[in-house]
């Protein structure tokens, strides 16, 4: 597992799957983020996505 110290304080995330989670924190340790949807309509919040999302490797 990769140790991501940097924080940013901006982008709360808990995604702990993610390769850009903050290990110690709920926050991504991406400078930015990249956010878009799978719908044509949006209208909630489930209907979008961070596209800097990136899964961990195992080992």
């Amino acid at each position: 597992m990769t140790e991501n110290r940097y924080a940013n304080h901006c982008i709360i995330c808990t995604v702990e799957s993610c390769r850009h989670h903050n290990d110690s924190k709920n926050y991504c340790s991406l400078e930015a983020i990249r956010v878009g949807t799978h719908e044509n309509d949006p209208t909630v919040p489930p209907c979008t996505d961070c596209q800097s999302f990136t899964p961990r490797s195992a080992g």
